[in-house]
């Protein structure tokens, strides 16, 4: 359909001119994402309303036109891209509900409210709100709920779909439902509510969400841990969870990352280390004394070369700054980041560890170990330059032999950051050919006319991973 049309549609559902997005420039801006490919819209609408949703998905049923829902576009999958035309849903500017209940412990949330600005808003109320992405201060809660999101909380605290216990949606149909509610306890019928988060976009659109707070903890404590070998923290990461201390957050950063952000930012860090572990604990501040002692005994029977424990707040929040300033300071070297979260079983790592150095010498590509250790999170990050083939048709061997391994390690393909466009060429390869079929089942009884961001997820037949051009 041309655009000329299309507008002439869209117009009968959203009046307001200034939500309708056509200038070359607007569009061009909708067509990446933080992942690889650029596709271009035919224009793009922001939503205020789920009515105007609603209305929006009947036409898109009734002349074939793709919708594809977007927030702010930090997706590492691909996501919300564009990538059959058509339609880019923008709800991020549709942020003006964000209500905390603190007799029931519940916020409710518009989609294009910023994850960091529950939390804040939590924060003010006596709770938290835990799932922390590292995007949080500019993703959308929206976002988050597409790809399930996570962060260093998720150890302890969970994902984003352990918080969420009630959706309105807009189905791929243009029906409007409501799924769970207000309580804690619901086991009316299916759980639509886990099968909405985490499904990017494919089954319907988030137009409001209740989500479960948490008493903000009495006081928490942060530890540094420097290991000269990573097989080493691997191994006190797998003991400190077995010896019954459960942090809230466990990182890990190797010696790329340690001297990336070192040089990017000073800060101290120990650049002759091979790896450091960055361990918060959270209660009552007696438990976390306990806790301290037993962690520091575990890393001394894995070598630890130095233990450091925060004096204040301000110390922590320069530890954690490291950890923050990872991605923006492995990118100094080469402009080009392919950011994995391969996940594998907490026994596992020091394994994936060993997989890992193997396949950085056995592609010589610059490899760089970071991300949620405590729960098998890792972030094998790739730094390359894509205007080098030769270069990344060896970080492509290098990406899918990642994929790989954590397959054979009983891990998973994505812990957090989704499928999008990016791997669904490996779906099969951990799902089987029977259980991929199901999950495209469940798709077309959604979305029978496929006009709910098509291209996601399912690999088209013949697709392979590819990030280089041919």
């Amino acid at each position: 359909m041309d655009q000329a049309k299309l507008i002439e549609l869209v117009k009968m559902v959203i009046t307001d001119d200034n939500r309708i997005l056509i200038d070359k420039a607007d569009l061009y801006s909708y067509s990446f994402d933080a992942s690889f490919g650029s596709y271009l819209p035919e224009l793009v609408v922001q939503p205020k309303s789920t009515k105007e949703v609603s209305a929006l998905m009947k036409l898109a049923n009734k002349y074939g036109i793709p919708i594809y829902p977007r927030g702010q576009g930090t997706s590492l999958s691909g996501g919300p891209l564009p990538v059959n035309g058509g339609i880019v849903l923008d709800l991020s500017t549709w942020n003006e509900k964000l209500e905390i209940d603190v007799e029931d412990m519940i916020a409710i949330v518009s989609p294009g409210v910023l994850t960091a600005s529950i939390h804040e808003a939590a924060l003010e109320k006596g709770f938290i709100y835990p799932p922390d992405p590292s995007s949080s201060n500019v993703s959308t809660i929206g976002g988050n709920l597409a790809e399930n999101s996570g962060g260093p909380r998720g150890l302890k605290y969970g994902v984003t779909k352990d918080y969420v216990i009630g959706l309105e949606v807009v189905t791929p149909e243009g029906e409007i439902i409501r799924t769970g509610g207000r309580t804690i306890k619901n086991v009316t019928g299916y759980d639509v509510t886990k099968l909405m988060v985490g499904s990017e976009g494919t089954l319907g659109i988030i137009t409001e969400a209740i989500l479960r707070l948490y008493p903000k903890p009495q006081a928490t404590q942060t530890l540094m841990a420097v290991f000269h070998d990573i097989t080493d923290a691997g191994r006190a990461i797998t003991n400190i969870l077995n010896y019954g201390v459960l942090p809230s957050k466990l990182e890990i950063m190797d010696n790329a990352s340690i001297t990336a952000v070192e040089a990017y930012e000073p800060l101290g860090l120990p650049t002759e280390a091979d790896a450091l572990l960055l361990i918060e604990l959270d209660g009552h501040p007696e438990a976390i004394r306990d806790e301290i002692t037993r962690v520091q005994k575990i890393c001394k029977k894995e070598h630890v070369a130095e233990m450091k424990i925060a004096s204040d707040e301000s110390e922590s929040k320069s530890l954690w700054k490291a950890r923050k300033l990872v991605s923006p300071a492995i990118v100094r070297k080469k402009p080009t980041k392919i950011s994995e979260d391969a996940t594998v079983p907490r026994s596992n790592i020091p394994e994936m560890f060993r997989r890992l150095k193997q396949i950085r010498e056995k592609y010589h590509v610059d490899l760089v170990v970071f991300g949620h250790a405590g729960d098998g999170n890792l972030h094998p990050n790739i730094i390359a330059d894509k205007r080098d083939k030769e270069e990344m048709k060896r970080v492509e061997k290098a990406v899918e032999e990642i994929f790989r391994a954590a397959i054979e390690l009983n891990g998973t393909l994505s812990g957090e950051h989704g499928i999008g466009t990016l791997k669904a060429p490996f779906m099969e390869m951990e799902l089987g050919e029977v259980g991929l079929d199901m999950m495209k089942r469940i798709k077309q009884a959604w979305d029978p006319n496929n006009v709910l961001n098509p291209g996601k997820i399912f690999p088209e037949p013949g697709e392979r991973f590819v990030l280089s051009d041919d």
